[in-house]
């Protein structure tokens, strides 16, 4: 079984945070979240949620996969974070998935992991993105370029997280998940 670490920052998005964790623990993978304060942590719009561990007690190595979700301020909150800098790239440097979405991307970009990489963010922050040497798309919800994996925002959250699941858990197990929560049927319908 796949386990994957998931930042809970303050100022976090909601959406995003829940759809990431819900999504991959219907698909079997195993979700830890690391918080940047060792209690509560509220999201941007007033949800508290507990963290399972303190980013201070994380080591890459027990991972397979490291998340950002964004949210304002959570995303820069996450990119203030040396700690949370030094694990993206360790990550990165160890061939794991990385993966942010919303105004997390700029998190990738600030730990350098981006170069030459194809990715994404929340509209008029791609420049951001190009910083760190990204080449930032605007087609597609999801881009995946390698290990790196970047989403666009809160309504990108379902498809971020079902790429996510196939990526962890394959593809017949991502496909039962989007139908279970009849996400197949509801991106159908937006298309």
């Amino acid at each position: 079984m796949a386990k994957v670490l998931v930042f809970l920052a303050s100022g976090f998005e909601e959406i995003e945070f829940s759809s990431i964790v819900d999504i991959l623990r219907r698909a079997g993978v195993e979700v830890v979240v690391a918080g940047l304060e060792p209690n509560l942590v509220e999201g941007a719009h007033g949800v508290k949620v507990a963290p399972d561990v303190n980013i201070e007690n994380v080591d890459v190595k027990d991972f397979d996969a490291i998340i950002c979700p964004g949210g304002y301020p959570g995303f820069e909150n996450l990119r203030k974070n040396q700690k949370v800098l030094e694990l993206v790239k360790q990550a990165f440097e160890s061939d794991k998935v990385v993966a942010a979405i919303c105004g997390a991307p700029t998190v990738l970009s600030d730990a350098g992991v981006l170069k030459g990489k194809a990715c994404t963010i929340y509209p008029g922050l791609e420049e951001e993105l190009s910083k760190g040497g990204g080449k930032p798309r605007k087609k597609g919800l999801v881009v995946v370029d390698g290990k790196i994996v970047t989403s666009k925002g809160p309504a990108t959250a379902i498809p971020f997280a079902l790429k996510l699941a196939e990526i962890l858990a394959g593809e017949d197990t991502a496909k039962r998940v989007e139908k279970e929560i009849l996400a197949d049927l509801a991106l159908k319908k937006s298309k």
